[in-house]
């Protein structure tokens, strides 16, 4: 019996987003349900009690681990800073938290267009998605629309965007400016997040939450439908069979 060929195009796309907003909304849930109960809210709050004695001991040592923690999770898929987010809520509060997170979160986005950049192809696929890349690179050039880039940081998980943008020598200043204006948000967004889990508002909890999920399930569908309606017209985009010679040009340019 033949076995059925596998999903590609747009029909894996809306796949693969369909089970990360999925995969989102379970985790929300989960974590509603257990800032709900009050015997598992305790554990994990006397679980996060000794780190938070280590960092009032040790402030520089503990911020600078949490910088580098959320550097690692915008650059590398199993890297998160959820886990440490109620830890740092508990010990710096939630403005120097969102501010801690958000340089993390840029330093990682700086670091893996870096990498993305200099190092190319070879380097990046071993260190994010080879799906995502090999869907994106072709789309996302070096001239693509600051709103098209935009919703492309909005979309995709933190670690994709940075090295696709640095394979395609997207001028810097532009995706620095789009890396803010992205992870601001999200980064008091996640604070937030830890705030309400610490403090048991599950209602809030799950009110940000989902907000986050409406919003990133808005920019996925935005951008597959950008994508899909510029694809046979945008000059712009490169075949596989020009993207290697393309870029070799481009190293010869100036920004």
């Amino acid at each position: 019996m033949a076995q059925p060929a596998p999903e590609t195009g747009p029909t894996a796309r809306v796949t693969a987003a369909a089970k990360r907003v999925v995969g989102l909304g379970l985790l929300l849930l989960a974590l509603g349900a257990l800032a709900s109960s009050d015997s598992l809210h305790n554990f994990l709050i006397r679980l996060i009690e000794p780190a938070e004695r280590i960092i009032t001991q040790h402030p520089i040592l503990g911020a600078t681990l949490f910088i580098v923690f959320s550097a690692l999770s915008a650059m590398v898929a199993f890297f998160s800073t959820a886990v440490i987010t109620p830890v740092a809520v508990e010990t710096w509060g939630a403005g120097p938290s969102i501010a801690l997170l958000w340089t993390g979160w840029m330093l990682g986005g700086i670091c893996a267009y870096g990498i993305g950049r200099s190092l190319g192809r070879p380097v990046v696929r071993a260190l994010t998605s080879p799906d995502a890349l090999d869907r994106f690179e072709n789309q996302i050039s070096s001239r693509a629309p600051f709103g098209l880039v935009l919703l492309f940081q909005l979309a995709m998980p933190s670690e994709v965007p940075g090295y696709v943008l640095g394979v395609a020598r997207y001028r810097f200043a532009k995706y620095l400016l789009i890396l803010g204006m992205v992870e601001l948000p999200f980064s008091i967004g996640t604070v937030q997040l830890g705030a309400s889990f610490v403090e048991q508002r599950s209602w809030l909890l799950i009110a940000i939450g989902g907000a986050g999920i409406v919003l990133t399930t808005w920019a996925i569908h935005t951008l597959q439908k950008r994508m899909s309606g510029s694809a046979g017209h945008d000059p712009n985009r490169l075949t596989p069979g020009r993207q290697d010679s393309r870029f070799r040009r481009s190293r010869t340019r100036p920004d």
